[in-house]
This record gives structure tokens, C-alpha cells and sequence, in this order.
């Protein structure tokens, strides 16, 4: 009997440290997130009762069918090629260089920089009166204003990775040193190339890892938003019209129902 008392006690211990974030989560995650549940059957002013109105009004916006396709596609080619560049950058620096905490240190100053500053160097070099426009106008190719042409999503892929790959780095190269090299040793005394011991070895002991970076580099591509609308504002290229561009102008509308119905949407 003591000793089952004794495994209740160890049990309920662990609980104990987990209850304070718990109980914030609780207070300012779940309990935000049911009301923004429920104010998406209810008017914005009044919030009276108003069955699938507002996801109606989503499903039949064209500002948010294009910002859901801008984002998706957003999405879906920097993340993968953010861990797929990261990743290979890391294993060169982790085999070929000894001493890399100068190069460590110089991936993670895109990250220092202000967002102002990155701003203003796109803006310099973008305009249509920028340094791309004066070099094209010497081949006597015509100026535009980059930012309000098609290439405005691509200059945008590139500000991310170029933000976030030195953080992702950094982050594959700390799995990397985790790996023990006696397993590299053992592997390659039985015959194993470089590349099985990376399909066999190394890519399956980074699944942790692959795991965080994914999560972050998920939740920074949705922080992008910033340097878009410092500088293009609300209504910037139909092609980098993103969620939070449509959020923000709702927002601004007091549109409640229609960002909590598009929410509970973008959730599922």
C-alpha cells in the first residue's frame, strides 16, 4: 500500500508543476479560442445568433479566397526549401568546418536586423527609381516598381529564408552534434558511403529536430506580414495579399464575425 501511494504521489507531483501553465493556457489560449468559436454564429455589434452566415460571407469573399491561395502557396515553397536549404548548409558547415562559430554568429545577424532597416534596403532597392531599376535602365531594359509587380511574392520568399535560415541552421547543427560519431565510425567500418550513413543515419536521429524547426519555421512564416505591410500597407500586390493583410483590413472594419468564422476555418 505504500508503495502505490508512494507512485500516486510521484503521479501527482508532475501534475503539480504542469498545473501553473496549465492553468494559463487555459485562461489565455482555450478559453479565447471558444469564444472566437461562438462569436463566429453571432453578428459582429450585437452578437445575436446568426447560424452560418458568416461562413457564408467568408466562403463568398474573394479577398479571403485570394489570401488563402497567396498563403498556402507562401507556405508551401518556403518551408520546404527553408529545412531543405538549412538542412544542407548545416551538415557542410558540421563536416568541412572545425571552428564555425564566426559563421554561426554571422547567420544569425539577418535575424538582428530591425525590420525598419529591412524595409528601407527594399524600398531602395526595389523602387521603381531604386538601384535594380538603375542597373536594368544601363541594358536599357524599362523601371518598375518592383513591389507592385508579380515579382513582389518572390522578393518576399527571399526576405524569409533570408531571415530565418541562419536560426534554422544553428538548430540542425545543434542535432547534429548530437549524434555520437562512434555510430559514423562503426558504419563506415562496415563498408557504409557518405551517402548511406546520411539516408541511414543521420537524416533518422534529426527527426526530433526536424520536428522544432518545421513548428518554428511555421509560425515565423506567419510573421512575414510585417515587412509586407510596412511596404505595400493594406492593400498591397494581389500577389503577396496575404491572411494577415485580410485580417488586419477586417480588424480595422470591426468585421468580427468574418475573422472569427475565417479562424475557425484556417483552425480545421
Amino acid at each position: 500500500m505504500e508503495q502505490v501511494r508512494k507512485r500516486k504521489k510521484q503521479k501527482l507531483t508532475g501534475l503539480y508543476f504542469v498545473m501553473p501553465s496549465l492553468i494559463g493556457v487555459a485562461i489565455f489560449t482555450l478559453l479565447p479560442s471558444l469564444d472566437v468559436f461562438i462569436r463566429s454564429f453571432q453578428s459582429a455589434i450585437s452578437r445575436e445568433f446568426v447560424g452560418l452566415e458568416n461562413y457564408v460571407e467568408v466562403f463568398g469573399n474573394t479577398a479571403f479566397k485570394l489570401a488563402t491561395q497567396n498563403t498556402i502557396k507562401f507556405v508551401s515553397i518556403c518551408i520546404p526549401l527553408l529545412l531543405v536549404l538549412s538542412l544542407l548548409i548545416a551538415v557542410i558547415l558540421n563536416k568541412f568546418v572545425e571552428e564555425s562559430q564566426i559563421l554561426r554568429t554571422a547567420f544569425l545577424i539577418p535575424m538582428a536586423v530591425p525590420i525598419a532597416s529591412v524595409v528601407l534596403i527594399w524600398n531602395i532597392v526595389f523602387h521603381e527609381q531604386g538601384v535594380l531599376s538603375g542597373v536594368l535602365d544601363k541594358f536599357q531594359i524599362g523601371s518598375q516598381d518592383w513591389m507592385s509587380t508579380g515579382f513582389s511574392f518572390w522578393i518576399l520568399v527571399f526576405s524569409y529564408i533570408w531571415k530565418n535560415l541562419g536560426y534554422n541552421i544553428i538548430l540542425w547543427l545543434a542535432g547534429l552534434n548530437a549524434i555520437s560519431k562512434e555510430v559514423y565510425e562503426s558504419a563506415r567500418v562496415d563498408g557504409a558511403g557518405e551517402f548511406t550513413c546520411f539516408t541511414k543515419i543521420t537524416l533518422p536521429c534529426l527527426k526530433p529536430t526536424l520536428y522544432t524547426v518545421a513548428v518554428l519555421s511555421l509560425l515565423n512564416s506567419f510573421k512575414v506580414f510585417r515587412e509586407a505591410y510596412l511596404v505595400a500597407g493594406d492593400y498591397p500586390d494581389k500577389s503577396m495579399y496575404l491572411l494577415q493583410h485580410l485580417f488586419n483590413n477586417w480588424f480595422r472594419e470591426m468585421s468580427f464575425g468574418k475573422m472569427a468564422a475565417a479562424s475557425v476555418l484556417w483552425l480545421l
